[in-house]
C-alpha cells in the first residue's frame, strides 16, 4: 500500500528512488504526522541521512550518523549537507519534540522509524521473532506544542525502516521522496471545516478567512461542520431515556458537548454549545448551502466571537439577536430551521444534529479542528494561508482561478488577497506582484527613499534634542553641587528600578 492509509483519506506518498533494490512502484506504506505543514500538490525528493538516535535532545549532533562524510577540520565528520529528510528513530520522547530538533538541525523533511512491529505484520514478526509487537498502529499525533513545526514527517514501519537503515550504515545512498496529491476532480474545489463554537485553535481561521472565501467566489465550495458527540453511543442516555450527563447534552442525552471551562455547575455548559452548534448549521442552510461562499455565516461567526463568546452573553439572547442584526440574519428564519429540525429539548431526535453525526463517522474525524480539502484531510496549522495554499493546489489542471494564480505564491497569501492580488514586495512571492525576480519596482523604489529619508529626519531631530538635553544635564551637575534645583523633589534612591521594567525579573 503506498498511499496513507488513515481514516482522514490523508493522500500521501513515501517513495525510494535510490538504491534501486528498495525502489517500490507503487511506494512505501507509512502514516503521515498530524502536525507539520506539507506542501499539497509538491514533493521532497532528498538524500536520505540517519541519524542513529532518538532525536529527544534539543542539542543535536550533526556530526553523527549515517552514510558517512568526509572529516572536518575539527576531526569531526562533517555535518549533514542541506538539504536533506532525516530518519529518526521512535521512542523516549514524543514526535513534536523529535521532529522540532530535527527542523532546527536543517532538515527538510523526517522519516521516524518504528522500533517494533505490529502484530498484523507477519513479515516484520518472521524477522524478529523475539521483539515484542504492538495490536494497533501508532498515531503521530500533535503534543499540543506542533503549532511551530513547519516541515512534514512520516513514520515508516520497522521492517522497511530497517532495510533503509541497513544501507545506510553501509554507507550507501539513499534517496526518498515525500510526495503530497490532493484529489483534482473537476474545476470546483470543495473544502469543509470540523470544529465546534468554542474551540480555540479555529479562531484566526473563522476571523480571517472570509475574504479568502469571498475571492474564490464559485471556484471553491465551504461546508462548516460542527463536531457533535452522540450520547446514545457515549451512554449519555440511559435505556429510559433520561440524560445522566447532566448539562452536556440536549434531548435528553442524544446529542453533546464537551465542557469548554470544566465546570458542570456554573459557565457555558456543554448544552450550550450544542444549540450554538445548531444555530450556526441553520444559518448556513440558508445563507451559505446554494453558493458554498455563505457570507452571511462568516460575518455572524464573527460578530457572535465579538459580542457574545463570554461566560455572561453565550447564551443570551438579546446578544445573539444583535449578532443577527449586525450580520443581517433574518433570527425568525433561524428559529424555524432549529425548531423543525426537532429540537433541542425532550426525548427527541434532531434530523439534523443526527446527520452532523452520521457525516463525522463517514469521514473518519478524530482531530478537531480538521479541515478537507477535496476528502483530504489537512496537516499542520489551521491558518487561512495554508488553507488557501491547499485549496488552490486542489484545481484540475487549467482550472485555477485568478485568486489563486495571483496569490497562492506568496508568502502571505492573506494580505495579498486583501490588497486586490497583489503580492507584497517582502513576501517573496510570485503570482501578481509588481516586483520582478531581477529588480525592485517603481513604486518599491520611491517608498525605500521616503522611508530612509524619514528615517535619518527622525536620526537628526533625535541627536539634536539628546545634544540639548546633555548642556541641560551639565548645568544641573554644576548647579546641584551648590545648592538644590528649585521645584525637583528628591526621591527614594531606589525609583530608577521601578521605570520601565514592568515588574519583570532577570531570573528566569
Amino acid at each position: 500500500v503506498s498511499v496513507a492509509t488513515t481514516p482522514d483519506n490523508v493522500s500521501s506518498r513515501l517513495m525510494i528512488h535510490i538504491p534501486r533494490s528498495l525502489s517500490k512502484e507503487n511506494g512505501y506504506e507509512h502514516r503521515e504526522a498530524l502536525f507539520g505543514v506539507p506542501p499539497y500538490g509538491g514533493s521532497i525528493a532528498q538524500h536520505v541521512y540517519y541519524a542513529d538516535d532518538t532525536m529527544c535532545d534539543p542539542n543535536v549532533d550533526t556530526t553523527k550518523g549515517f552514510p558517512s562524510r568526509d572529516t572536518g577540520s575539527n576531526g569531526k565528520m562533517k555535518p549533514w549537507p542541506n538539504p536533506f529528510i532525516l530518519m529518526v528513530d521512535r521512542g523516549e520522547c514524543t514526535f513534536v519534540k523529535k521532529v522540532r530538533n530535527a527542523q532546527r538541525a536543517g532538515a527538510a523533511g523526517v522519516i521516524i522509524a518504528d522500533n517494533s512491529c505490529l502484530c498484523s505484520d507477519s513479515a516484520c514478526i518472521a524477522v524478529n521473532p523475539h521483539g515484542q509487537c504492538e495490536s494497533s498502529e501508532p498515531i503521530m499525533a500533535d503534543d499540543g506544542s506542533g503549532s511551530d513545526i513547519s516541515i512534514p514527517s512520516f513514520l515508516m514501519f520497522k521492517h522497511d525502516a530497517d532495510e533503509v537503515k541497513k544501507q545506510l550504515k553501509d554507507d550507501h545512498v539513499v534517496q526518498m521522496e515525500m510526495k503530497w496529491a490532493l484529489p483534482s476532480p473537476d474545476d470546483r474545489v470543495e473544502y469543509d471545516l470540523w470544529t465546534v463554537p468554542t474551540d480555540v485553535i479555529s479562531k484566526d481561521f473563522l476571523a480571517n478567512f472570509k475574504e479568502m472565501a469571498i475571492s474564490l467566489g464559485k471556484s471553491a465550495y465551504f461546508t462548516p461542520h460542527m463536531y457533535v458527540y452522540d450520547g446514545v453511543k457515549s451512554h449519555c442516555q440511559n435505556g429510559e431515556g433520561s440524560n445522566m450527563c447532566y448539562t452536556l447534552c440536549t434531548n435528553n442525552g442524544r446529542y453533546c458537548a464537551t465542557d469548554p471551562d470544566n465546570d458542570l455547575e456554573n459557565g457555558i455548559s456543554g448544552a450550550d454549545v450544542v444549540k450554538e452548534s445548531l444555530r450556526r448549521i441553520c444559518i448556513w442552510k440558508h445563507y451559505g448551502a446554494e453558493d458554498g461562499i455563505g457570507v452571511e455565516w462568516w460575518n455572524y461567526v464573527n460578530e457572535f466571537e465579538r459580542l457574545c463568546h463570554s461566560v455572561e452573553f453565550f447564551r443570551n439572547e438579546d446578544c445573539i439577536k444583535d449578532a443577527y442584526k449586525h450580520s443581517r440574519v433574518d433570527g425568525d428564519k433561524i428559529y424555524r430551521c432549529m425548531s423543525d429540525s426537532g429540537g433541542l429539548e425532550g426525548d427527541v431526535q434532531n434530523s439534523i444534529l443526527t446527520a452532523e453525526i452520521t457525516a463525522q463517522a463517514r469521514r473518519g474525524v478524530v482531530v478537531l479542528p480538521t479541515a478537507f480539502v477535496n476528502t483530504a484531510a489537512l496537516r499542520g496549522a489551521l491558518t487561512p494561508g495554508n488553507v488557501f495554499k491547499a485549496i488552490c493546489a486542489g484545481f484540475a489542471a487549467g482550472t485555477t482561478p485568478k485568486a489563486c494564480q495571483s496569490c497562492m505564491d506568496c508568502a502571505d497569501p492573506e494580505a495579498c488577497i486583501k490588497t486586490g492580488g497583489s503580492c507584497s514586495a517582502y513576501s517573496g512571492g510570485g503570482g501578481g506582484g509588481s516586483a520582478s525576480g531581477n529588480g525592485v519596482s517603481t513604486h518599491f523604489f520611491l517608498s525605500s527613499m521616503v522611508l530612509v529619508v524619514a528615517i535619518f529626519s527622525a536620526i537628526g531631530v533625535w541627536y539634536y534634542q539628546k545634544t540639548r538635553e546633555d548642556m541641560r544635564d551639565q548645568v544641573r551637575g554644576i548647579l546641584a553641587e551648590y545648592m538644590p534645583l528649585e521645584g525637583e523633589e528628591v526621591g527614594s534612591p531606589m525609583d530608577f528600578a521601578s521605570r520601565g521594567g514592568g515588574g519583570a525579573s532577570l531570573i528566569s
